[in-house]
């Protein structure tokens, strides 16, 4: 008897390949939401978004709940009204995005930078203290 090892992705995109093949055909893709690199570092928790055609001050973060938020809104709208699309993948002009932080993230001292159309989020490692030997008296 041979073990094989299961993965459900093949089963996924079964599923989701006719579904996409059929939003093409009516020119409807699902709503896009900025790409999201989340990597860990010794010090901090880095969250980047890419954010293209967005601009510093159309967008925010906010924290509350170890959960952080970021949303975008376009204030400039320069969309014609006789546009009918065939295919629309790029950002809308609003979308919002949640990340569940670490407990080990400070999020009293979270920071933001924009920087070519990405959006990075750094959420610093609070200092957790390290396991120390406690010493057992013996009762008499």
């Amino acid at each position: 008897m041979t073990i094989v090892r299961w993965s459900p992705f093949p089963a996924i995109e079964a599923i989701d390949r006719p579904l996409r093949r059929m939003f093409d055909e009516f020119g409807i893709a699902p709503a896009a939401l900025p790409a999201a690199d989340i990597y860990e570092t010794d010090k901090e928790y880095a969250f980047e978004l890419e954010v293209p055609g967005f601009e510093e001050k159309e967008l925010s973060v906010e924290v509350a709940d170890h959960t952080l938020v970021v949303k975008g809104e376009q204030l400039e709208t320069k969309e014609a009204t006789d546009k009918q699309y065939r295919l629309h993948e790029r950002l809308e002009r609003t979308f919002e995005r949640r990340f569940t932080l670490p407990l080990e993230a400070d999020t009293t001292k979270i920071g933001a930078e924009f920087t070519k159309g990405v959006l990075t989020v750094h959420a610093p490692k609070v200092d957790v203290p390290k396991p120390r030997k406690v010493a057992i008296a013996a009762k008499k």
